[in-house]
């Protein structure tokens, strides 16, 4: 089991090559893989994202990328024929303003204005350049992934200890179930005799009544249910992508909840009712976590 909550760090140091990738992952319903890097990196987004859809399968996923390269490499100088046009026509214009000033526009001043000329690499990042960014995005796939699993461990365990509460709170309505129906024709009779004051109760009209509402408050589908849904979670949590899975089965948990509660009569019933629905509660947070 896996947590979508990691962080992970890889570096690539050789040959005056520096790059560092970090990944940071939050919860998300689905996958969503951003990256933010240097422009020299913008064709190898795609692979970036590529390689992170085969280690992860749901959260948002923030990678950074980062880099240093201290080799011998051909430079170019890029002209910005646009940017020098407009410097260019502001001091012509300036000049036509104000005569009096000297002019001492040439070549060489519109080379030091900012942005004219710009310095780049010869080309974009080269196959070095390539393998570092992989090797580096590994390391931090490998390390985000360790952090994901002992926090996954966690969660497991957290769910688990939940998980035997729930079956607690299961057995005492199973038990107190089968009173309810007798405890209610037990005040029917009472309250029956003090209307009728004296007056000897309908013993089948009081029998059809108790078995009435015993039917209609009936919840042993809903308990065997839940107890099947318990056998479900735990052998769901020994699969390592279980996060869709426990989603759906934790649905099915608050529906039989909710049914017993609705169907109940009985306050103990309803008591230990609220309790599942609040411990299911917490298991549904922790299953958002979860991959």
């Amino acid at each position: 089991m896996f947590s979508m909550t990691g962080f992970g760090r890889g570096e690539y140091k050789n040959g005056g090559i520096e790059l560092t990738v970090e990944i940071k992952t939050v919860n998300n319903r689905y996958l969503d893989v951003s990256v933010k890097c240097p422009r020299i990196f913008s064709s190898q987004e795609e692979a970036v994202r590529s390689s992170l859809r085969k280690r992860l399968t749901r959260g948002h996923a923030d990678v950074f990328i980062s880099y240093s390269d201290k080799r011998e490499r051909e430079k170019a100088l890029r002209l910005d024929e646009g940017c020098a046009s407009a410097y260019v026509s502001a001091a012509n214009r300036i000049k036509q303003l104000f005569p009096e000033i000297s002019d001492d526009l040439s070549v060489t001043s519109v080379l030091r204005f900012p942005d004219v000329i710009r310095t780049e690499d010869a080309s974009a990042a080269d196959d070095e350049l390539v393998s570092a960014l992989c090797a580096a995005l590994d390391c931090a796939t490998d390390k985000l992934n360790e952090m994901r699993a002992v926090e996954g461990e966690k969660l497991a365990n957290d769910m688990l200890s939940r998980m035997k509460e729930i079956e607690k709170l299961v057995a005492g309505i199973q038990k107190r179930a089968p009173l309810v129906a007798q405890s209610y024709r037990e005040k029917l009779e009472a309250k029956m005799k003090k209307l009728l004051e004296g007056v000897e109760v309908d013993e089948g009209r009081l029998l059809t009544e108790a078995a009435l509402f015993a039917d209609k408050s009936n919840i042993d589908e809903e308990l065997t249910r839940l107890n099947s849904h318990i056998s479900q979670f735990r052998e769901i949590c020994t699969e390592p992508l279980v996060g869709r899975k426990l989603d759906f089965l934790v649905q099915e948990f608050n529906r039989e909840a909710n049914t017993i509660c609705s169907k109940s009569n009985d306050i103990e019933v309803t008591r230990l009712g609220l309790a599942l629905k609040n411990e299911i509660e917490k298991v549904r947070e922790q299953v958002q976590n979860v991959e």
